[in-house]
């Protein structure tokens, strides 16, 4: 069984739970979760984002999103009853601080083959590498694969 750690930021659609379930073909496939909402510390750079995509009605309204602990929980639950309608065995938890503190700790804990990070693209963070793929690589000793969420 491939073990895999999935760090995410909002629940996965059923696009997202196809593209992880399949990376590996036929080979069975077990999932550790980190649930992590992009929360107000990263509002500007969100802001930023959507003006960079041509989301500016997004950029404008960026304060009325709340990560509320609730929803989180509840998006990290449709996400594990997904992937596990899929096939794969999967367990998670809603990290409250940044995800990448005890990544390491995770990865050896559940002896994992590698890390995807699966999140919507955040061309400032990527640009000066501070994006979670980029700085994951530097924490942990497998391989660490970031994809894009899809938009529904």
């Amino acid at each position: 069984m491939f073990k895999t750690v999935l760090m995410i930021e909002k629940a996965l659609s059923d696009a997202d739970v196809e593209l992880v379930t399949t990376l590996h073909g036929e080979e069975k496939v077990s999932f550790v979760v980190l649930m992590q909402p992009r929360g107000r510390q990263d509002e500007l750079l969100r802001a930023l984002d959507d003006v960079a995509l041509g989301h500016l009605d997004r950029a404008v309204h960026e304060r009325e999103e709340e990560a509320v602990p609730t929803v989180a929980g509840e998006s990290l639950e449709h996400s594990l009853r997904h992937l596990r309608t899929a096939g794969a065995e999967a367990t998670g938890r809603v990290v409250e601080d940044n995800p990448l503190d005890n990544l390491r700790s995770v990865v050896e804990e559940h002896a994992a083959d590698e890390v995807l990070v699966l999140t919507s693209p955040h061309f400032v963070e990527e640009f000066f590498h501070r994006d979670w793929a980029s700085r994951a690589r530097h924490k942990v000793g497998v391989p660490v694969l970031k994809l894009f969420a899809s938009d529904s």
